[in-house]
């Protein structure tokens, strides 16, 4: 049986679990491995949400990057995980057993290329001879990585250094770095003395395309297929507060950051929140009978990372398209 029948026959299972009646298997636990950004998977934590609406106890683990994301899945630690479409193109690439199920948010500003305001960087060009930052293997990585070579810099003429988001903003303190490539909340506290000089939303306009996307271990969505519905329900209905009211939206995303309200409005509103019938778009996910272009992205993301030295083989693009499954989408229970 090939993965294209599976997900068709995916999609008829989870057609019939359309109520809480039809929630009877569930699994003893469910653990959520999440990141501090902004969008609805952190209000749908804050409101308590997973553990009214998944039907099992609910245990989080929290992840700087999407680097230690694709670590917990291969040792299994996790069921369901945020990343973004680099270390998911290189999580593809290495066999990490998972599925791309759902986009928490498309990347503008609220990731950007940040430098100091005594650094005397002025552009791209300006970053030659110092030392940047950025979480390796991730969307700012990659980011960092791709605005570089559109700008025809030598990369080996900048002194690029791995950091988690937390060791950045203690280098950043320290005057260890001149600049990092980061996002939310790490990237507020650069900006008080800090400077952004090129960010996600303009290199997506030049083709660049990056999102923070959900991942659920492929044998638990084998398993409790009905579970990853719910849990793209739980997404769809975060972001219809939002949506219709974006101020207790603000709120809970403020109570899990310790920041305020009128700051997490504005960080949220750096990203691109999409609801399921979005999703289901050519542009992105697609549907169970026609793929979006998101596993292409994904493809062209880990052919890039290839070229950079950041891994050594992309996985083939019948590869990615059998990773990304949009069949959770289709079914998501009302």
């Amino acid at each position: 049986m090939t993965i294209r029948s599976l997900k068709t026959i995916t999609a008829l299972i989870l057609a019939l679990v359309m109520s809480k009646a039809a929630f009877a298997a569930a699994p003893p636990k469910i653990v959520i491995g999440y990141q501090n950004i902004p969008n609805g998977e952190i209000i749908a934590k804050a409101k308590g949400w997973y553990e009214s609406e998944l039907g099992a106890p609910i245990e989080f683990k929290q992840f700087d990057s999407g680097r230690d994301v694709n670590t917990a899945f291969v040792s299994g630690s996790i069921d369901f995980g945020l990343l973004g479409t680099a270390p998911a193109a290189v999580g593809i690439s290495t066999g990490v057993p998972y599925e791309v199920f759902w986009i928490h948010d498309v990347i503008g500003a609220a990731e950007s290329l940040v430098v100091k305001n005594s650094s005397g960087i002025k552009d791209i060009s300006g970053l030659a001879g110092k030392k940047i930052a950025a979480p390796f293997a991730s969307t700012a990585h990659y980011s960092l990585l791709a605005a570089i070579e559109l700008a025809g810099v030598d990369a080996s003429k900048i002194s690029i250094i791995d950091l988690q988001p937390p060791d950045i903003l203690a280098a950043w303190k320290r005057g260890d770095i001149d600049g990092a490539y980061v996002w939310h909340p790490t990237l507020a506290s650069l900006l008080e003395d800090g400077t952004v000089i090129t960010d996600s939303a303009v290199l997506a306009g030049k083709g660049v395309l990056t999102a923070d996307i959900g991942v659920v271990r492929r044998g638990f969505a084998r398993d409790y297929p009905e579970v990853a519905a719910r849990y793209v329900a739980i997404q769809k209905r975060a972001i219809e507060l939002y949506r219709s009211d974006p101020n207790a939206a603000a709120e809970a995303i403020a109570s899990q950051f310790g920041i305020t309200p009128k700051e997490a409005l504005e960080q949220a509103g750096q990203l691109i929140w999409l609801l399921p019938s979005e999703q289901a778009a050519s542009e992105y996910l697609g549907t169970p009978g026609a793929p979006g272009k998101l596993a292409a992205t994904l493809k062209s993301t880990a052919d890039f990372l290839v070229t950079q030295g950041s891994i050594e083989k992309a996985a083939s693009a019948e590869d990615f398209k059998t990773a990304v499954n949009p069949a959770f989408l289709a079914a998501e229970p009302e």
